[in-house]
């Protein structure tokens, strides 16, 4: 059988596997994974979410650098372990944007950056990040309102770096799995409507910001929301082909930034 073949069928196993209670976690579910101070890294990769500074504190979900914590990152950790054999670290690991301990991580995961406002701390901080060789992956905003937010903050992050399309013979789409086509996956409360969007965000695109050597160094998944599918794998009423695509997305996004 092909190998790309026998990746795919185990992307659709893993999602019956996660329904089934298979995540891994050495803490439990909603537990703060967040490696000690001064604890020795000693794994390939760990899944770190920004926390940043945000136009709205908290709402009835939190903080909105948290929608979808941790249940999604730790999902999707479990899916790169049985994907992919990465060493991963097996639970989430929030990290401030604006503290010098990012530099031990060269992922970093940003989410509703309709509501992003990074203090000049955050900002010198990732810029720094980036800069250094560093990778963001921007997911889970809807709409031209959030889409404006972000380029105003991308525009002081990084002033000078246009903001492109991704065309989908890009590396990323091609990092592990081959993806030749950009899906709109839902929230869960919009797949149980079958209704795909949210606002005015009709059209899901990839863009992203480039390094002066060409490397990507910002991915921006607008108008579409993997963390939620990655959340919602191991529910039945959550629709398989819309986690199967976010979980083989994301594997190729982490294979991506690990290796440019």
């Amino acid at each position: 059988m092909p190998r790309l073949a026998t990746r795919c069928i185990a992307t659709a196993l893993l999602s019956a596997c996660i329904s089934g209670g298979a995540v891994a976690q050495d803490a439990g579910a909603g537990s703060r994974g967040t490696p000690a101070a001064g604890h020795p890294l000693g794994h390939e990769f760990y899944f770190t979410r920004g926390i940043y500074s945000s136009t709205v504190d908290h709402d009835a979900w939190g903080p909105r650098w948290a929608i979808d914590y941790p249940e999604a990152d730790q999902h999707f950790l479990d899916a790169l372990e049985r994907l992919t054999g990465i060493d991963a670290y097996a639970l989430d690991n929030p990290q401030p944007l604006g503290e010098g301990t990012l530099r031990d991580f060269p992922f970093v995961y940003v989410v509703e950056a309709g509501a992003l406002q990074l203090s000049d701390e955050e900002r010198a901080a990732l810029r720094a990040y980036l800069l250094a060789g560093g990778f963001m992956m921007v997911d889970d905003f809807w709409g031209t309102q959030a889409w404006n937010n972000l380029a105003a903050q991308l525009d002081l992050l990084l002033p000078g770096h246009a903001i492109r399309d991704i065309a989908l013979d890009h590396p990323i789409f091609h990092a592990f799995y081959d993806i030749d086509e950009l899906l709109q996956v839902p929230n869960v409360a919009q797949a149980a409507s079958g209704r795909t969007h949210e606002y005015d965000g009709y059209v899901p695109f990839a863009r992203g910001i480039f390094d002066q050597h060409g490397r990507l160094m910002v991915l921006i998944n607008w108008n579409t929301d993997l963390g939620d599918a990655w959340e919602w794998a191991d529910s039945p009423d959550y629709p398989l082909h819309f986690s199967n695509y976010a979980f083989r997305l994301g594997v190729n996004i982490v294979i991506y930034s690990m290796s440019y």
